[in-house]
């Protein structure tokens, strides 16, 4: 009774928080309102350090989809974490989750943004563990300390920003571009930013952390721990104008866009697939935001929150009804036994494809006729063009392997389609997902986007997208020999699907060599100076010598021919000094 309760009272609390928000917000957005509140803790040398809070239409909105995506997923936990005898734990531990989040959304202060932003970190490691297997521990260790990088940059805003007087990024909008100090400000919150969004170099920690339940990749992947860096972007954009760094971050963000999308082309692990589309879609959001729109980067950064917690609650299912097997190779046909969770899953692969009049088409759409009217290079147009391709690409190769392929795994029929409390909370996100594209629409864009392009480029989201679902049907049917026949070699495939080797460089790659050099240092401070040249220094030297003595003294031929010779060329240089 009491796992039921914890369930319960925390979906009505985040519930009814989320229903006040969203009235809030369009009472803010009417009038144009900002509250501003802010509490001095400390004041030292002419600094304080205060608690602020901003309410505006943005943080309001914000605060509005995580707390509703979150409370559907407790409610939705209490029957997927039904076996688990420590309930009440995982709901605390998501509940602290989701304050941090909202810490995060309304300070406008880098400070209390640190204390938020180091809670995330911290309870997303907690998470990930939740299962305590080596697993878990491995890819909770690489997220931790991935994010650390983050936040010691962070840190480090905090120390530059001492030399303004306040910590509080409202008062630096209008900042001079040309200072020095406010360029190192904002390129440390840009690599801080790409930490926590998973950008390239920073991408391996994002699918390893598969390894937390489902009900928790549903939250961190969509609304939360993923879209803390974006958000931030968004927060300081008036800062990031004109900077060489944004540049840098669009080929970087473009870049991550499309290795992602390879990536889930040649995965086979559900939820895996899932993630990679995520660090796809984050890497739109960071590309965009480096053009300087951070208004679009905000309104596709929630459509996507709606559809990626209604992907990841499918896939919890399917895993369920299949006896926790997360290969898609033994799916297949599963429209004909979960006829509600194929719907739901059906749609939420449609929207994140974009196709018209969900809520990705939206965002996705206005964001690629945008880049289509921008002042950009060829390479930057093609990974945007490829990369919606390739979504299209690996989002029809999975719904081939869900829905129409045969079923592969025969003795097991354990499918049923009864589980009606994760049912109510999917079919909550369905609907707002179908309603929410053309609402926010409204809502953010008081004025709409005049966009005038020729007919073919206009119709060029539609001709890569019917490309990448055609290339997703003949790739479902191929086996793994054929495909690699196919397309390339062997070696140029593994490179592909393991995410540019990624993962491996951001293990072994940075563990060996810095964990060998660290002992050597260790090794040498411990013994102290006077151990490394008396005792045991002594000892090495004369080792050293007598195998070197030993050496010179054998009948050798050779050894006494060089010592000759040697010996000749020393006796010819001294006479030439001399």
């Amino acid at each position: 009774m009491q796992k039921n309760s914890i369930c319960f009272i925390s979906f009505f609390f985040l519930f009814m928080l989320s229903m006040i928000n969203f009235f809030m917000m369009i009472y803010f957005i009417m009038n144009n309102m900002v509250i501003f509140l802010e509490w001095e803790l400390i004041s030292f040398s002419s600094m304080s350090i205060v608690m602020s809070i901003l309410l505006d239409w943005m943080s309001l909105l914000f605060m509005m989809f995580v707390l509703l995506i979150s409370s559907v997923v407790i409610f939705y936990s209490k029957s997927y974490m039904s076996s688990e005898l420590n309930l009440s734990r995982f709901i605390v531990l998501v509940l602290l989750f989701v304050f941090s989040m909202i810490l995060l959304i309304i300070s406008p202060n880098i400070i209390s943004i640190l204390l938020g932003w180091d809670g995330l970190g911290l309870v997303s490691y907690c998470l990930v563990i939740y299962y305590q297997n080596i697993k878990s521990y491995n890819t909770g260790m690489l997220t931790a300390l991935s994010n650390r990088i983050g936040d010691v940059f962070i840190l480090m805003v905090i120390a530059w920003m001492m030399n303004y007087g306040s910590w509080n990024y409202l008062f630096y909008l209008n900042f001079m571009k040309n200072d020095y100090e406010m360029y190192m400000i904002s390129s440390m919150i840009i690599i801080a930013a790409m930490t926590k969004s998973a950008q390239i170099p920073f991408s391996s920690w994002l699918p390893a952390a598969m390894a937390a339940p489902t009900p928790v990749s549903a939250l961190v992947h969509s609304s939360t721990l993923v879209t803390a860096g974006v958000y931030l972007l968004i927060r300081f954009n008036m800062l990031l104008v004109d900077m060489m760094f944004m540049k840098f971050l669009m080929l970087l963000s473009g870049l991550t866009m499309f290795m992602a999308g390879i990536s889930a082309n040649y995965e086979y692990d559900l939820k895996k697939i899932i993630a990679l589309s995520t660090l796809s879609q984050l890497g739109l959001m960071m590309s965009i935001l480096s053009m300087g729109m951070p208004d679009l980067a905000f309104f596709h950064l929630l459509t996507h929150a709606m559809f990626k917690a209604l992907l990841f609650m499918c896939a919890g299912v399917i895993i369920h009804m299949m006896m926790d097997i997360q290969d898609i190779r033994f799916m297949g046909g599963i429209g004909n036994f979960i006829p509600l969770t194929s719907l739901c899953m059906n749609v939420s692969n449609m929207a994140l494809c974009g196709i018209p009049f969900l809520a990705g088409f939206y965002s996705k759409d206005l964001i690629l006729e945008m880049v289509s009217m921008s002042n950009l290079n060829f390479f930057i147009f093609f990974l945007y063009y490829i990369s919606t391709g390739l979504t299209m690409f690996y989002s029809f190769r999975l719904t081939m392997y869900l829905m129409i392929n045969n079923f592969n795994l025969l003795p097991i029929y354990n499918l049923y389609d009864e589980d009606y409390i994760m049912l109510k909370s999917m079919i909550v996100l369905l609907f707002m997902k179908v309603v929410s594209g053309s609402l926010l629409m409204w809502m953010i864009f008081p004025y709409p986007y005049m966009i005038y392009l020729p007919f073919n480029l206009k119709m060029m989201v539609i001709y890569v997208s019917v490309l990448g679902m055609i290339m997703g049907y003949f790739i479902s049917n191929m086996n793994i020999y054929s495909m690699n026949k196919f397309i390339m070699s062997y070696k140029l495939s593994n490179f592909l699907s393991m995410m540019w080797f990624m993962p491996s460089l951001s293990t072994y790659g940075l563990n060996y060599y810095f964990l060998n050099m660290g002992q050597i240092l260790l090794k040498n401070i411990d013994m102290g100076w006077s151990e490394l040249y008396s005792g045991q220094g002594m000892h090495m030297i004369m080792k050293k010598y007598s195998i070197f003595y030993n050496l010179l003294q054998m009948n050798n031929y050779k050894i006494y021919l060089f010592s000759f010779v040697l010996w000749m060329m020393i006796y010819f240089i001294l006479i030439m000094m001399l």
